[in-house]
């Protein structure tokens, strides 16, 4: 199959990458399914880009890139949802809102995107715990000032 992108142009892809949001994304209820598509050879960072809207696509990054001791706790009934038993069995991706300079773009640490890598069944969550802020400064993880990591 063949999908137009915001940032790749056209690209082929087969049934079986797709990720389905059963829910869509926050503000973005009615698209459920993206395809998952490497900026740069180094797996950091990733555009999660719309199958049903070519102009819709979301920058991620890997969390434990910037902060090895992110560890998400899903509830119960979202993990049910991903068909997992513990939060430890999904991959996650937090939503970066990218700025100049770029020291100035913004982690969302608190609602990441929650993936089972053995259906594609995906979800973003919004975390319990109130360690994680919508808004951390890219800065904040490179200069080491952020204390919960």
């Amino acid at each position: 199959m063949k999908t137009q992108t915001k940032y790749f142009g056209e690209v082929e892809f087969e049934q079986e990458e797709l990720l389905t949001f059963p829910k869509g994304l926050f503000g973005f209820e009615d698209e459920h399914s993206f395809l998952l598509l490497e900026f740069s050879d180094n797996g950091t960072l990733f555009s999660l880009q719309s199958v049903q809207t070519p102009e819709l696509a979301f920058t991620l990054m890997h969390p434990f890139t910037l902060c090895a001791g992110y560890a998400p706790v899903l509830r119960a009934e979202e993990l049910r949802e991903l068909d997992v038993e513990q939060s430890e069995e999904l991959y996650y991706y937090v939503m970066c809102t990218v700025k100049k300079p770029v020291s100035e773009s913004t982690i969302n640490m608190k609602c990441p995107v929650a993936i089972n890598p053995n259906t594609r069944r995906a979800m973003q969550v919004i975390l319990e715990d109130d360690e994680w802020e919508m808004r951390h400064k890219l800065s904040e993880f490179e200069s080491g000032e952020d204390k919960t990591c």
